[in-house]
Protein backbone atom coordinates (compact mmCIF):
# COMPACT_ATOMS: atom_id res chain seq x y z
CA UNK A 1 0.00 0.00 0.00
CA UNK A 2 2.82 2.47 1.22
CA UNK A 3 4.84 2.16 -2.05
CA UNK A 4 1.37 2.50 -4.21
CA UNK A 5 1.22 5.82 -2.42
CA UNK A 6 4.52 6.51 -3.50
CA UNK A 7 3.84 6.03 -6.91
CA UNK A 8 0.55 7.96 -7.16
CA UNK A 9 2.68 10.93 -5.51
CA UNK A 10 5.61 10.99 -7.80
CA UNK A 11 2.99 10.76 -11.04
CA UNK A 12 1.15 13.86 -9.25
CA UNK A 13 5.01 15.51 -8.61
CA UNK A 14 5.88 14.89 -12.48
CA UNK A 15 3.00 16.02 -13.85
CA UNK A 16 3.42 19.66 -11.98
CA UNK A 17 6.87 19.78 -13.02
CA UNK A 18 5.75 19.16 -16.99
CA UNK A 19 2.92 21.11 -16.79
CA UNK A 20 3.05 22.79 -19.76
CA UNK A 21 3.32 26.98 -19.11
CA UNK A 22 2.09 29.35 -21.72
CA UNK A 23 2.97 33.31 -21.74
CA UNK A 24 0.46 35.36 -22.67
CA UNK A 25 2.04 38.91 -23.79
CA UNK A 26 -1.04 41.57 -23.72
CA UNK A 27 -0.70 44.88 -25.16
CA UNK A 28 -3.94 45.62 -22.90
CA UNK A 29 -5.63 43.19 -20.71
CA UNK A 30 -8.94 43.78 -18.95
CA UNK A 31 -9.30 41.38 -16.04
CA UNK A 32 -12.46 41.79 -14.32
CA UNK A 33 -11.00 41.19 -10.93
CA UNK A 34 -13.57 43.06 -8.53
CA UNK A 35 -16.05 43.24 -11.37
CA UNK A 36 -14.69 46.12 -13.26
CA UNK A 37 -13.55 46.16 -16.75
CA UNK A 38 -10.02 48.30 -15.86
CA UNK A 39 -8.17 48.44 -18.99
CA UNK A 40 -4.65 47.63 -18.16
CA UNK A 41 -1.45 47.63 -20.31
CA UNK A 42 1.94 45.69 -21.27
CA UNK A 43 0.96 42.73 -19.05
CA UNK A 44 1.76 39.01 -19.30
CA UNK A 45 -0.63 36.11 -17.95
CA UNK A 46 1.07 33.16 -16.76
CA UNK A 47 -0.91 30.30 -17.73
CA UNK A 48 0.21 26.59 -16.23
CA UNK A 49 -1.57 23.50 -17.51
CA UNK A 50 -5.80 24.93 -17.47
CA UNK A 51 -5.24 27.57 -15.13
CA UNK A 52 -4.09 31.26 -14.61
CA UNK A 53 -1.07 30.98 -12.21
CA UNK A 54 -0.20 34.91 -11.94
CA UNK A 55 -0.44 38.18 -13.84
CA UNK A 56 3.13 40.10 -14.36
CA UNK A 57 4.09 43.55 -15.32
CA UNK A 58 5.60 43.89 -18.86
CA UNK A 59 6.53 40.97 -20.91
CA UNK A 60 8.12 38.15 -19.45
CA UNK A 61 11.23 36.63 -21.47
CA UNK A 62 9.95 33.54 -22.70
CA UNK A 63 12.39 30.24 -22.56
CA UNK A 64 12.23 27.27 -25.41
CA UNK A 65 10.26 25.03 -23.10
CA UNK A 66 7.52 28.00 -22.65
CA UNK A 67 4.54 28.45 -25.29
CA UNK A 68 4.71 32.56 -26.29
CA UNK A 69 1.32 33.98 -27.39
CA UNK A 70 1.97 37.63 -28.81
CA UNK A 71 -0.98 39.55 -28.35
CA UNK A 72 0.78 42.84 -27.86
CA UNK A 73 -1.46 44.47 -30.47
CA UNK A 74 -4.43 43.47 -28.86
CA UNK A 75 -6.84 43.28 -26.15
CA UNK A 76 -7.52 40.19 -23.72
CA UNK A 77 -10.38 39.87 -21.49
CA UNK A 78 -11.79 36.70 -19.92
CA UNK A 79 -13.62 34.12 -22.17
CA UNK A 80 -17.40 34.90 -22.88
CA UNK A 81 -20.27 33.85 -21.14
CA UNK A 82 -23.34 33.31 -22.99
CA UNK A 83 -26.24 32.37 -20.37
CA UNK A 84 -28.99 31.39 -23.25
CA UNK A 85 -28.51 28.86 -26.16
CA UNK A 86 -30.28 26.20 -27.53
CA UNK A 87 -26.87 24.38 -28.72
CA UNK A 88 -28.79 21.23 -30.52
CA UNK A 89 -30.77 23.25 -33.46
CA UNK A 90 -31.07 25.78 -35.47
CA UNK A 91 -34.04 27.67 -36.73
CA UNK A 92 -34.88 27.32 -40.54
CA UNK A 93 -37.55 26.41 -42.77
CA UNK A 94 -36.88 22.91 -41.92
CA UNK A 95 -37.06 23.07 -38.41
CA UNK A 96 -41.10 22.23 -37.86
CA UNK A 97 -40.57 19.07 -40.14
CA UNK A 98 -37.01 18.13 -38.38
CA UNK A 99 -39.07 16.01 -35.74
CA UNK A 100 -40.27 14.14 -38.10
CA UNK A 101 -36.86 13.82 -40.03
CA UNK A 102 -34.24 13.35 -37.92
CA UNK A 103 -32.51 11.17 -35.32
CA UNK A 104 -31.07 11.96 -31.90
CA UNK A 105 -27.76 10.72 -33.54
CA UNK A 106 -28.33 13.33 -36.12
CA UNK A 107 -28.87 16.04 -34.00
CA UNK A 108 -25.92 15.12 -31.41
CA UNK A 109 -23.33 15.22 -34.80
CA UNK A 110 -25.04 18.52 -35.92
CA UNK A 111 -24.78 20.49 -32.13
CA UNK A 112 -21.21 19.62 -32.63
CA UNK A 113 -20.66 21.98 -35.27
CA UNK A 114 -22.65 24.37 -33.43
CA UNK A 115 -20.35 24.00 -30.34
CA UNK A 116 -17.29 24.67 -32.09
CA UNK A 117 -18.60 27.57 -33.82
CA UNK A 118 -19.83 29.57 -30.48
CA UNK A 119 -16.24 28.36 -28.96
CA UNK A 120 -14.56 30.12 -32.21
CA UNK A 121 -16.34 33.28 -31.48
CA UNK A 122 -15.07 33.90 -28.24
CA UNK A 123 -17.55 31.80 -26.06
CA UNK A 124 -15.96 29.46 -23.85
CA UNK A 125 -18.84 28.89 -21.61
CA UNK A 126 -22.32 28.43 -22.44
CA UNK A 127 -25.72 27.57 -20.49
CA UNK A 128 -28.08 25.97 -23.18
CA UNK A 129 -31.83 25.92 -22.25
CA UNK A 130 -33.72 23.25 -23.56
CA UNK A 131 -33.41 20.53 -26.02
CA UNK A 132 -33.84 16.60 -25.79
CA UNK A 133 -31.03 15.57 -24.09
CA UNK A 134 -28.49 15.60 -26.36
CA UNK A 135 -27.32 18.91 -24.76
CA UNK A 136 -25.92 16.54 -21.78
CA UNK A 137 -24.41 13.98 -23.92
CA UNK A 138 -22.60 17.10 -25.66
CA UNK A 139 -21.59 18.56 -22.30
CA UNK A 140 -20.23 15.16 -21.35
CA UNK A 141 -18.20 14.89 -24.64
CA UNK A 142 -16.50 18.18 -24.53
CA UNK A 143 -15.33 17.47 -20.80
CA UNK A 144 -14.47 14.26 -21.80
CA UNK A 145 -12.06 15.52 -24.94
CA UNK A 146 -14.13 13.85 -27.23
CA UNK A 147 -15.72 17.03 -28.95
CA UNK A 148 -14.90 20.24 -28.80
CA UNK A 149 -16.77 23.24 -27.97
CA UNK A 150 -17.75 25.29 -24.91
CA UNK A 151 -17.72 24.56 -21.64
CA UNK A 152 -21.50 23.43 -21.25
CA UNK A 153 -24.15 23.95 -18.29
CA UNK A 154 -27.39 22.60 -19.03
CA UNK A 155 -30.86 22.34 -18.47
CA UNK A 156 -31.58 19.46 -19.90
CA UNK A 157 -35.20 19.43 -21.47
CA UNK A 158 -37.41 22.21 -20.75
CA UNK A 159 -40.05 22.19 -18.81
CA UNK A 160 -43.84 22.71 -20.16
CA UNK A 161 -47.69 22.65 -20.10
CA UNK A 162 -49.67 20.49 -22.58
CA UNK A 163 -49.76 22.27 -25.69
CA UNK A 164 -47.35 24.98 -24.32
CA UNK A 165 -44.10 26.25 -25.40
CA UNK A 166 -42.14 23.51 -24.84
CA UNK A 167 -44.32 20.56 -26.34
CA UNK A 168 -43.65 20.08 -29.78
CA UNK A 169 -46.61 17.64 -30.65
CA UNK A 170 -48.81 20.78 -31.07
CA UNK A 171 -49.61 21.22 -34.28
CA UNK A 172 -49.24 18.02 -34.94
CA UNK A 173 -51.92 14.80 -36.01
CA UNK A 174 -53.17 13.38 -32.63
CA UNK A 175 -52.60 10.02 -33.54
CA UNK A 176 -48.99 10.78 -34.20
CA UNK A 177 -47.69 10.80 -30.65
CA UNK A 178 -49.67 8.34 -28.76
CA UNK A 179 -49.39 8.02 -25.87
CA UNK A 180 -48.75 11.86 -25.81
CA UNK A 181 -45.36 13.24 -23.55
CA UNK A 182 -45.35 13.13 -19.78
CA UNK A 183 -43.43 14.57 -17.35
CA UNK A 184 -40.79 12.60 -18.07
CA UNK A 185 -40.68 14.26 -21.22
CA UNK A 186 -40.80 17.95 -19.75
CA UNK A 187 -44.44 17.92 -20.45
CA UNK A 188 -46.27 18.24 -17.11
CA UNK A 189 -49.45 19.72 -15.89
CA UNK A 190 -50.17 19.26 -11.58
CA UNK A 191 -47.84 19.60 -9.14
CA UNK A 192 -46.99 15.91 -8.65
CA UNK A 193 -46.23 15.69 -12.77
CA UNK A 194 -43.88 19.11 -12.07
CA UNK A 195 -41.70 17.22 -9.16
CA UNK A 196 -41.30 14.00 -11.36
CA UNK A 197 -40.37 16.20 -14.38
CA UNK A 198 -37.60 18.50 -12.05
CA UNK A 199 -36.70 14.80 -10.80
CA UNK A 200 -36.12 13.12 -14.19
CA UNK A 201 -34.22 16.11 -15.56
CA UNK A 202 -32.06 16.12 -12.24
CA UNK A 203 -31.66 11.82 -13.14
CA UNK A 204 -30.18 12.43 -16.42
CA UNK A 205 -27.61 14.76 -15.46
CA UNK A 206 -28.92 18.56 -16.22
CA UNK A 207 -27.48 21.17 -14.36
CA UNK A 208 -30.18 23.31 -13.60
CA UNK A 209 -34.32 23.55 -14.83
CA UNK A 210 -35.88 25.72 -17.35
CA UNK A 211 -39.83 26.17 -17.10
CA UNK A 212 -41.87 27.82 -19.66
CA UNK A 213 -43.89 30.22 -17.44
CA UNK A 214 -45.59 31.76 -20.25
CA UNK A 215 -46.28 31.43 -24.21
CA UNK A 216 -43.35 31.63 -26.89
CA UNK A 217 -43.08 33.12 -29.85
CA UNK A 218 -41.51 30.42 -32.32
CA UNK A 219 -43.47 26.85 -31.22
CA UNK A 220 -46.51 26.27 -33.18
CA UNK A 221 -48.75 27.41 -29.44
CA UNK A 222 -51.11 30.55 -30.79
CA UNK A 223 -50.84 32.69 -27.76
CA UNK A 224 -47.00 34.15 -27.14
CA UNK A 225 -47.71 36.04 -23.25
CA UNK A 226 -50.47 34.22 -21.59
CA UNK A 227 -49.17 33.02 -18.38
CA UNK A 228 -49.24 29.22 -18.42
CA UNK A 229 -48.01 27.58 -14.92
CA UNK A 230 -50.33 28.48 -11.89
CA UNK A 231 -48.68 29.77 -9.12
CA UNK A 232 -48.56 26.19 -7.42
CA UNK A 233 -46.68 24.58 -10.17
CA UNK A 234 -44.24 26.95 -10.30
CA UNK A 235 -43.42 26.58 -6.74
CA UNK A 236 -42.93 22.96 -6.78
CA UNK A 237 -40.82 23.30 -9.51
CA UNK A 238 -38.47 25.89 -7.96
CA UNK A 239 -38.61 24.23 -4.51
CA UNK A 240 -38.10 20.54 -5.94
CA UNK A 241 -35.10 21.97 -7.66
CA UNK A 242 -33.60 23.82 -5.02
CA UNK A 243 -33.66 20.16 -2.93
CA UNK A 244 -31.65 19.15 -5.34
CA UNK A 245 -29.31 21.59 -5.77
CA UNK A 246 -30.47 23.48 -9.61
CA UNK A 247 -31.61 26.58 -10.12
CA UNK A 248 -34.40 27.02 -11.96
CA UNK A 249 -34.41 29.73 -15.35
CA UNK A 250 -37.78 30.76 -16.45
CA UNK A 251 -38.77 31.51 -19.98
CA UNK A 252 -41.44 34.07 -19.93
CA UNK A 253 -42.85 37.15 -22.20
CA UNK A 254 -46.24 37.90 -20.33
CA UNK A 255 -45.92 40.42 -17.00
CA UNK A 256 -48.71 38.15 -15.17
CA UNK A 257 -46.49 34.56 -15.75
CA UNK A 258 -43.14 36.80 -15.16
CA UNK A 259 -44.40 37.72 -11.28
CA UNK A 260 -45.93 34.47 -11.00
CA UNK A 261 -41.94 32.39 -11.30
CA UNK A 262 -40.37 35.38 -9.35
CA UNK A 263 -42.62 35.00 -6.45
CA UNK A 264 -41.78 31.05 -7.01
CA UNK A 265 -38.18 32.11 -6.54
CA UNK A 266 -36.73 31.57 -10.32
CA UNK A 267 -33.00 32.38 -10.51
CA UNK A 268 -33.98 34.12 -13.38
CA UNK A 269 -35.89 35.67 -15.98
CA UNK A 270 -35.75 34.65 -20.24
CA UNK A 271 -36.87 37.37 -22.30
CA UNK A 272 -39.17 39.49 -19.94
CA UNK A 273 -40.78 40.96 -23.05
CA UNK A 274 -44.12 42.68 -21.75
CA UNK A 275 -42.61 43.48 -18.03
CA UNK A 276 -44.16 46.20 -16.59
CA UNK A 277 -42.20 48.57 -14.29
CA UNK A 278 -43.77 46.94 -11.09
CA UNK A 279 -42.71 43.98 -12.21
CA UNK A 280 -39.22 45.05 -12.63
CA UNK A 281 -39.24 46.58 -9.30
CA UNK A 282 -40.27 42.84 -8.32
CA UNK A 283 -37.23 41.14 -9.71
CA UNK A 284 -34.91 44.18 -7.81
CA UNK A 285 -35.93 43.03 -4.24
CA UNK A 286 -35.62 39.18 -5.16
CA UNK A 287 -32.53 39.40 -6.82
CA UNK A 288 -33.71 37.89 -9.84
CA UNK A 289 -31.58 38.07 -13.01
CA UNK A 290 -32.81 39.68 -16.33
CA UNK A 291 -31.53 37.80 -19.46
CA UNK A 292 -33.15 39.67 -22.58
CA UNK A 293 -32.00 37.82 -25.60
CA UNK A 294 -32.17 40.85 -27.78
CA UNK A 295 -30.31 39.24 -31.10
CA UNK A 296 -33.20 36.25 -31.29
CA UNK A 297 -36.23 39.17 -31.01
CA UNK A 298 -34.33 41.24 -33.73
CA UNK A 299 -34.00 38.12 -35.80
CA UNK A 300 -37.16 36.99 -36.16
CA UNK A 301 -38.84 39.78 -36.33
CA UNK A 302 -36.38 40.26 -39.75
CA UNK A 303 -37.19 36.35 -41.00
CA UNK A 304 -41.02 37.02 -40.04
CA UNK A 305 -41.19 40.18 -42.29
CA UNK A 306 -38.15 39.47 -44.99
CA UNK A 307 -38.66 36.17 -45.97
CA UNK A 308 -41.83 34.68 -46.96
CA UNK A 309 -42.96 31.11 -45.58
CA UNK A 310 -39.70 31.12 -43.11
CA UNK A 311 -42.44 30.50 -40.74
CA UNK A 312 -45.86 29.22 -39.83
CA UNK A 313 -48.87 31.81 -39.71
CA UNK A 314 -49.56 31.41 -36.40
CA UNK A 315 -45.59 31.93 -35.38
CA UNK A 316 -45.18 34.89 -38.08
CA UNK A 317 -47.16 37.09 -36.40
CA UNK A 318 -46.03 36.35 -32.93
CA UNK A 319 -42.29 37.23 -34.95
CA UNK A 320 -43.00 40.61 -36.02
CA UNK A 321 -43.87 42.41 -32.98
CA UNK A 322 -41.20 40.77 -30.53
CA UNK A 323 -37.74 42.46 -31.24
CA UNK A 324 -38.60 46.57 -30.69
CA UNK A 325 -40.38 45.40 -27.60
CA UNK A 326 -37.59 43.34 -25.60
CA UNK A 327 -35.05 45.93 -26.70
CA UNK A 328 -37.28 48.78 -24.95
CA UNK A 329 -37.64 46.69 -21.72
CA UNK A 330 -34.35 46.29 -21.57
CA UNK A 331 -33.59 49.75 -21.71
CA UNK A 332 -36.29 50.28 -19.09
CA UNK A 333 -35.21 47.26 -16.89
CA UNK A 334 -31.26 48.75 -17.45
CA UNK A 335 -32.51 52.42 -16.01
CA UNK A 336 -33.83 50.82 -12.49
CA UNK A 337 -31.14 48.34 -11.84
CA UNK A 338 -32.59 45.18 -12.66
CA UNK A 339 -29.45 43.17 -12.14
CA UNK A 340 -28.35 42.06 -16.00
CA UNK A 341 -26.86 38.94 -17.53
CA UNK A 342 -26.21 38.12 -21.17
CA UNK A 343 -28.02 35.86 -23.64
CA UNK A 344 -28.51 35.30 -26.71
CA UNK A 345 -31.03 32.76 -27.44
CA UNK A 346 -28.48 31.55 -30.25
CA UNK A 347 -30.05 28.29 -31.92
CA UNK A 348 -33.58 30.81 -32.39
CA UNK A 349 -30.89 32.60 -35.27
CA UNK A 350 -27.43 30.88 -36.21
CA UNK A 351 -24.54 30.08 -34.01
CA UNK A 352 -21.63 32.37 -33.90
CA UNK A 353 -23.49 35.21 -34.15
CA UNK A 354 -23.65 35.75 -30.89
CA UNK A 355 -21.51 38.63 -30.60
CA UNK A 356 -24.29 40.99 -32.19
CA UNK A 357 -25.88 40.88 -28.77
CA UNK A 358 -22.71 43.20 -27.42
CA UNK A 359 -23.93 45.69 -30.36
CA UNK A 360 -27.90 45.52 -29.64
CA UNK A 361 -27.20 46.03 -25.77
CA UNK A 362 -25.11 49.15 -26.50
CA UNK A 363 -28.08 50.64 -28.55
CA UNK A 364 -30.47 49.67 -25.90
CA UNK A 365 -28.84 52.29 -23.18
CA UNK A 366 -26.24 49.94 -21.53
CA UNK A 367 -22.84 51.24 -21.09
CA UNK A 368 -19.61 49.02 -22.00
CA UNK A 369 -18.56 48.67 -18.24
CA UNK A 370 -22.24 46.79 -17.14
CA UNK A 371 -22.32 45.07 -20.79
CA UNK A 372 -19.10 43.57 -20.12
CA UNK A 373 -19.94 42.71 -16.97
CA UNK A 374 -22.94 41.38 -18.32
CA UNK A 375 -21.06 38.60 -20.22
CA UNK A 376 -18.64 37.86 -17.47
CA UNK A 377 -18.56 38.12 -13.86
CA UNK A 378 -22.55 38.70 -13.51
CA UNK A 379 -22.70 35.46 -15.91
CA UNK A 380 -20.66 33.50 -13.65
CA UNK A 381 -22.49 34.50 -10.99
CA UNK A 382 -25.17 33.35 -12.10
CA UNK A 383 -24.14 30.03 -13.22
CA UNK A 384 -22.62 29.73 -9.33
CA UNK A 385 -19.03 29.70 -10.98
CA UNK A 386 -17.38 32.71 -10.21
CA UNK A 387 -14.89 30.76 -8.34
CA UNK A 388 -13.62 28.93 -11.52
CA UNK A 389 -14.67 31.47 -14.40
CA UNK A 390 -15.48 34.72 -15.78
CA UNK A 391 -12.37 36.85 -14.56
CA UNK A 392 -8.82 36.52 -15.62
CA UNK A 393 -6.88 36.09 -11.99
CA UNK A 394 -5.29 33.34 -10.49
CA UNK A 395 -6.81 30.00 -9.79
CA UNK A 396 -9.13 30.34 -12.26
CA UNK A 397 -9.81 28.46 -15.32
CA UNK A 398 -7.54 30.04 -18.39
CA UNK A 399 -10.17 30.93 -20.36
CA UNK A 400 -8.97 33.68 -21.95
CA UNK A 401 -10.09 35.84 -25.64
CA UNK A 402 -8.82 39.09 -27.52
CA UNK A 403 -9.95 41.70 -29.33
CA UNK A 404 -8.24 44.27 -32.04
CA UNK A 405 -9.25 47.14 -29.41
CA UNK A 406 -10.11 48.30 -26.44
CA UNK A 407 -13.74 47.47 -25.76
CA UNK A 408 -14.70 50.35 -23.23
CA UNK A 409 -13.91 52.50 -26.15
CA UNK A 410 -15.41 50.90 -28.98
CA UNK A 411 -18.10 48.01 -28.41
CA UNK A 412 -18.34 47.34 -31.73
CA UNK A 413 -14.57 45.23 -31.54
CA UNK A 414 -16.74 42.75 -29.80
CA UNK A 415 -17.82 41.36 -32.83
CA UNK A 416 -14.57 40.12 -33.82
CA UNK A 417 -12.91 38.25 -31.79
CA UNK A 418 -9.13 37.14 -33.03
CA UNK A 419 -8.10 34.55 -30.25
CA UNK A 420 -9.67 32.42 -28.16
CA UNK A 421 -7.92 30.04 -25.26
CA UNK A 422 -9.98 28.05 -23.16
CA UNK A 423 -9.00 25.45 -20.52
CA UNK A 424 -5.51 26.52 -21.14
CA UNK A 425 -5.56 25.59 -24.79
CA UNK A 426 -5.64 27.70 -27.55
CA UNK A 427 -8.61 27.68 -29.65
CA UNK A 428 -7.98 27.57 -33.74
CA UNK A 429 -4.96 29.81 -34.60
Amino acid sequence: MRQLLLIFFTLGITSLLFAQTSFIHCGNLITMEKGEPITLSKKTVVVVANKIDRIEDGFLTATKDITLVDLKNATVLPGLIDCHVHIEWEQSKTTYTEKFTLNLEDIAFRSAIYAKRTLDKGFTTVRDLGGQGVNIALRNAINNGWAVGPRIYTAGRILSITGGHGDGTTGARHDLFDPPPNAEDGIADGPDACRTAVRTQFKRGADCIKVCATGGVISLARDGSLPHYAYDELETIVQTARDLGMPVAAHAHGDEGIRRAILAGVNSIEHGTYMSDSTMDLMISHKTWYVPTLTAAWAVADSARLSKGFFPEVVRLKALEIGPKIEGTLKRAYKKGVPIVFGTDAGVYPHGKNNLEFAFMARAGMSNRDILRSATVNAASLLGWSDKIGTIEKGKFADMIAVENDPMVDMKTMEKVIWVMKDGKVIGN
